[in-house]
C-alpha cells in the first residue's frame, strides 16, 4: 500500500512538472525549428527576445529533472533541446563565404605572424643548406650524386656541357623541361608535407628536411654557376621558387612549432601544448596548400613560356614581395585605414 502510494505521488509530481513547463518547451522547440530552417528574420522582435528566456527556462527544467530523477526519456528530451538552444544562441553561425573570407583576411596571415620565429629559422636553415650543398659540390663533384637523386637530376650533372644546361633553362616546351618542372613541384610538395608531419618528433626531422632541401638547391646551383649560368638558373627558378620555397619554409616552421611545443611545453601538459600549437600550424598548412597551387600555376605556365631573365626575376621578386606584404604588412595597412 505504501509502495503504491509512493508511485502515485511520483507520477503526480511528474505530471504536474510537465503540465507547468511543457508549454515553454514546445514554444522553444518551435522557435528553434523555424530559425534553423529559415533565418532569424523569420521571427518577430518579441519572438527573438523570448529565445534566451525560453532557453534559460529549459535549462532550469533540465536541472530539476536531473536532481529529482524524473523520467529518463524526459531528461534526454530536455538535454537535446538545451543543446540545440546552446548551439543556436552561442555557436558560430557563419556562412561558408564568411569563413573563407575570415581565413584569407585574418586567420592565415595571423598564423604566419605567430610563426615568425620558426619561419625565419626555416629560411635561415635553407640558406645554410644551400651554402653547404654549393661548397660540397664545388670541393668534390662526387657529392652531387650523393645529394641529388637521379630522377631530380634528369641526366644533368657536373660533367654536363653548358649547352645542355642552357637548353633546360630556355627550352620552352621541351619534354625534359616539362618533366623536370613537374618532378620539382612534386618533390617540393612532398618536402612540405614531411617537414610538417614529422615535426612532432621534437622538430628534429623538420630541421633536417629543410637543411637537406637547401643542400639540394645549392648543389644544383653550383653546377650551373660553374658553367657561367648561375644568374640564368636563378631567374628560371625564381618564377615559382619564391612562392614554393616560402611555402616549404612555412611548412617546416609549422612542424617546428609542434615539435618545440612538445619538447618544451612550459606550464601546459605536452598534449595541451601540442593541441595549442597544432591549431596555429594547421591553419598555416592550409595556406601552404594554397601557395603550392599558386606555385604550380606559375611553374606550369609562366616558366614554360617566359624566357626573358628580367621578366622571370620580376615575376619571382613580385611574388615574394606580395607574400611578405600579405603576411606581415597587411595587418598594419588594414588597421591604419580604420
Amino acid at each position: 500500500m505504501t509502495l503504491s502510494a509512493g508511485t502515485d505521488a511520483v507520477r503526480q509530481s511528474l505530471a504536474s512538472f510537465r503540465q507547468e513547463r511543457e508549454a515553454d518547451w514546445k514554444a522553444f522547440e518551435a522557435l528553434l525549428a523555424r530559425v534553423e530552417k529559415r533565418a532569424p528574420r523569420a521571427l518577430s522582435e518579441d519572438e527573438l527576445l523570448s529565445l534566451p528566456l525560453l532557453y534559460r527556462s529549459a535549462l532550469s527544467s533540465l536541472s530539476v529533472a536531473r536532481a529529482t530523477s524524473l523520467d529518463s526519456a524526459l531528461i534526454a528530451y530536455l538535454e537535446a533541446l538545451c543543446l540545440r538552444g546552446y548551439f543556436y544562441l552561442y555557436g558560430a553561425r557563419r556562412s561558408l563565404r564568411t569563413r573563407i573570407g575570415d581565413f584569407f583576411l585574418h586567420d592565415w596571415p595571423a598564423a604566419i605572424r605567430d610563426l615568425w620565429r620558426e619561419v625565419w629559422t626555416s629560411v635561415g636553415l635553407t640558406v645554410i643548406g644551400a651554402i653547404a650543398g654549393y661548397w660540397l659540390v664545388a670541393a668534390d663533384k662526387r657529392w652531387y650524386d650523393a645529394i641529388i637523386a637521379p630522377s631530380l637530376a634528369g641526366g644533368r650533372n657536373p660533367d654536363s656541357s653548358a649547352e645542355t644546361l642552357r637548353s633546360v633553362l630556355y627550352g620552352g616546351g621541351d619534354h625534359f623541361l616539362s618533366g623536370f618542372a613537374a618532378y620539382l613541384f612534386t618533390h617540393n610538395t612532398q618536402v612540405s608535407i614531411l617537414a610538417f608531419a614529422l615535426g612532432f618528433a621534437f622538430a628534429v626531422p623538420s630541421v633536417l628536411i629543410i637543411l637537406m632541401n637547401g643542400c639540394m638547391l645549392g648543389a644544383i646551383f653550383q653546377i650551373y654557376a660553374a658553367k657561367g649560368l648561375g644568374f640564368e638558373l636563378g631567374g628560371w627558378l625564381s618564377i615559382h621558387g619564391t612562392t614554393e620555397l616560402f611555402a616549404i619554409a612555412i611548412a617546416g616552421a609549422a612542424g617546428m612549432r609542434i615539435g618545440t611545443s612538445i619538447a618544451f611545453p612550459g606550464e601546459l601538459t605536452r598534449m595541451a601544448a601540442a593541441a595549442q600549437a597544432g591549431r596555429v600550424a594547421a591553419t598555416a598548412m592550409i595556406g601552404v596548400t594554397v601557395m603550392l597551387l599558386f606555385a604550380g600555376l606559375l611553374e606550369g605556365i609562366g616558366r614554360q613560356t617566359i624566357t626573358s631573365d628580367l621578366a622571370r626575376y620580376s615575376i619571382g621578386g613580385g611574388m615574394l614581395a606580395l607574400w611578405i606584404c600579405y603576411f606581415y604588412l597587411f595587418r598594419m595597412v588594414r588597421h591604419g585605414d580604420r
